[in-house]
């Protein structure tokens, strides 16, 4: 079994570490265009989609799904066993649990925290990570806690810690976050594009 298998055009630099497989894992695949910065590290049993692009030191841990024209910025981890739609822009130090769910034209801000699990010490339950569905931006510093689910074209703001799920297009704010009706100008459109 090959090392990886990369798409055409694609670009790893030389301290990047794309790991091998090892027992029945299968080859990390990552599609065309893409580019995997210096001290990157994907492992084995990870699907990823055309034009990644890494930042450096960025992490993508086994049994993830990546989708096209995603970004992993310079620090980021996505642990295992996560799925992350298309045109998912994840920015320096985000942190990404596993068994989490990322919907398309998701942004994480600057060292956005995903967490999947309710006990610290991992009191023997299930890991449970976040819903983000589609158009979702999460601010810089933000946390989401395990289980919770983030609606369609919703907004967290900077700094916020969600404990409950946040209804479609609507604007969570503080720790813990209280909803409110999204800004007319979030609402108008697609703002982190």
């Amino acid at each position: 079994m090959s090392k990886c298998q990369l798409g055409d055009g694609c670009r790893v630099a030389e301290s990047a570490d794309i790991l091998p497989p090892e027992n029945a894992q299968s080859p990390a695949r990552i599609g065309a265009d893409s580019v995997v910065r210096a001290g990157a590290v994907i492992y084995p049993d990870v699907v990823i989609g055309d034009r990644l692009q890494t930042g450096h030191h960025a992490v993508v841990r086994e049994e993830t799904t990546v989708g096209h024209d995603c970004t992993v910025g310079s620090g980021a981890v996505v642990d295992g066993r996560t799925d992350i739609g298309d045109g998912v822009s994840m920015q320096t130090g985000a942190y990404v649990p596993s068994e989490t769910t990322i919907g398309d034209r998701v942004f994480l801000g600057p060292r956005a925290v995903l967490t999947n699990d309710p006990y610290p010490l991992r009191q023997g339950v299930d890991l449970a990570g976040p819903t983000l569905e589609d158009d979702v931006t999460v601010g810089a510093n933000a946390t989401v806690l395990p289980g919770v689910t983030v609606g369609e074209r919703s907004f967290v703001a900077a700094g916020a810690v969600v404990t409950e799920d946040v209804p479609p297009s609507t604007l969570a704010v503080g720790t813990p976050a209280k909803h409110r009706p999204l800004p007319e100008q979030l609402a108008a459109g697609n703002v982190h594009r």
